[in-house]
């Protein structure tokens, strides 16, 4: 019975048995019998290369580590408001952090915190904004499900890839799921160099 260690663009953690293309965490959110019981534990979020090194982690969700996390790309990672991890993404982290007009991580994950969860009820937290105005790679809340913009499109969002593709409405208002700074990111141009930024169902 595959973990519940999938995590959705709304950030939610779900189980599924593939694991995506990207690898994160944002610290230990199991007990010792391997059940999530939070959902994030600090202000670190990051999304790391699903290899690196000769590093290997088994068993997963070890007690007292951080909970392996996988994402179907890195914009389901950026909607969920995580960010380049500064060890084995290096050059992608001191991009990001470029585009990102940060001096550091620490501030990175201060501002991220405050636009990615609602300090009243803890859950995601969501933005308004325009969607004739969002790059591709955001991801917004349609018709009560996640979906991702790219060009003129909509995909809809699922654990193995994107399915369902309807047009982009036209000057709407719409509710964004990524992070406003993550958008700004992705409206810069941002290319990953290591891992891809939509999963090969996108295109």
């Amino acid at each position: 019975m595959p973990g519940r260690n999938r995590v959705t663009p709304l950030g939610e953690l779900v189980a599924d048995p593939g694991r995506g293309l990207v690898y994160g965490n944002r610290g230990c959110l199991h007990d010792v019998h391997g059940r999530i019981r939070r959902r994030y534990n600090g202000k670190l979020w990051i999304a790391c290369r699903l290899e690196f090194k000769d590093w290997r982690r088994h068993p997963l969700l070890q007690p007292g580590r951080f909970t392996e996390l996988f994402f179907l790309d890195e914009a389901t990672a950026l909607a969920a408001g995580h960010r380049p991890c500064a060890l084995c993404r290096r050059e992608d982290y001191r991009r990001f952090k470029e585009l990102f007009g940060a001096s550091g991580a620490t501030d990175i994950n201060e501002r991220l915190h405050t636009e990615r969860v609602d300090p009243g009820t803890r859950t995601h937290r969501l933005h308004d904004a325009r969607l004739d105005d969002l790059p591709d790679g955001a991801f917004v809340l349609h018709e009560g499900a996640p979906r991702l913009v790219l060009g003129d499109s909509l995909l809809s969002w699922t654990p193995a890839g994107y399915t369902m593709r309807r047009a982009r409405p036209a000057r709407e208002r719409t509710t964004l799921i990524t992070p406003p700074s993550l958008v700004a990111v992705l409206r810069s141009g941002w290319e990953p160099t290591a891992v891809p930024l939509l999963h090969p169902s996108a295109t």
